[in-house]
């Protein structure tokens, strides 16, 4: 434990973490230590680690129990939990929190690097409590009474003239219709922050039009999105990157010029959203109980 070091990267999120062994098994020291750092910084990332698909489903695990690969896009070959995030079939170019049209979404996203570009790549991590502290005392009130409607269904990160294989990947991505309603505002369970809980998914607010949902959603985003709240991480080969997917929203930049980029992705099984005023988030469309136990109580 004493070798242990977490390096800050920005005032508001991200760190380096060194001097854990990624191959053995952690003592509950390391594992507490883990979560705090997370807790704390919201991105934590290691550089050289050693790992397959079964060691990254494995360090996951320190963070809670599993979910599937996705609700509807099928595993890796051999696996239960890793989703191919690979620039052939999908690039998530839009901000968003990972699988956020079910009641209980993740709450820890890990990616690993599988296969790097020359330059550009990047992933984009953004600080969602910041993002709420930084908005004026009257918006706050206005987000904190919203709720809002999270989709798979819609023209998510859509290039111009997709290929074939990303018309395959979209049609299975959206094989099964899914809706959920979310606070706008979401308290997270365990450092008590309130984070604005929006991003690409989020496509309505219940009792609002079309446009005027547009526009409140535009704002809140704006917050999100300004370049004090966001990590800019920068891949190299045999990475690792763990973030809180309750308090922050991602973005995977396309500015490699059509070079082969690979994540692996290992999903952790997260809480039902709580909004200021105690209400809990609902599924409206589809049953999602093949795709992730529901984390009860924070651990």
């Amino acid at each position: 434990m004493s070798s242990l070091t977490v390096r800050k990267l920005t005032s508001r999120i991200g760190a380096v973490v060194e001097g854990v062994e990624l191959t053995a098994e952690p003592s509950d020291e390391v594992i507490a230590a883990l979560r705090a750092a997370l807790n704390e910084h919201k991105a934590i990332a290691f550089d050289r680690v050693e790992l397959d698909d079964a060691g990254q489903e494995r360090v996951a695990s320190w963070f809670g129990e599993l979910t599937a690969a996705h609700p509807t896009v099928p595993a890796v070959p051999g696996t239960t939990s890793v989703l191919a995030v690979d620039s052939e079939t999908s690039k998530a170019n839009e901000w968003h929190s990972d699988v956020t049209f079910v009641v209980n979404p993740p709450h820890v996203s890990t990616l690993r690097s599988i296969v790097t570009t020359p330059y550009g790549g990047e992933t984009l991590i953004a600080n969602a409590a910041a993002a709420y502290r930084d908005m004026p005392q009257p918006l706050q009130d206005l987000a904190d009474s919203l709720w809002a409607v999270h989709t798979n269904a819609y023209d998510y990160a859509r290039p111009p003239a997709p290929t074939d294989a990303r018309r395959q990947h979209d049609a299975v991505f959206v094989s099964t219709v899914y809706e959920a309603e979310h606070p706008v505002v979401r308290v997270h369970p365990l450092t008590g922050e309130r984070g604005l809980f929006v991003g690409g998914f989020a496509q309505r607010l219940v009792g609002l039009s079309t446009s005027e949902s547009s526009e409140l959603l535009r704002i809140f985003q704006s917050y999100v999105t300004r370049p004090e709240n966001v990590l800019r991480w920068s891949w190299s080969p045999d990475q690792l990157l763990i973030f809180d997917n309750r308090i922050t929203q991602h973005y995977a930049v396309d500015n490699y010029d059509g070079f082969p980029r690979r994540l692996n992705r290992v999903t952790v099984a997260g809480d039902v959203p709580t909004s200021v005023d105690g209400r809990r988030s609902r599924q409206l469309t589809g049953d999602v109980s093949h795709y992730s136990p529901i984390l009860e109580t924070a651990a």
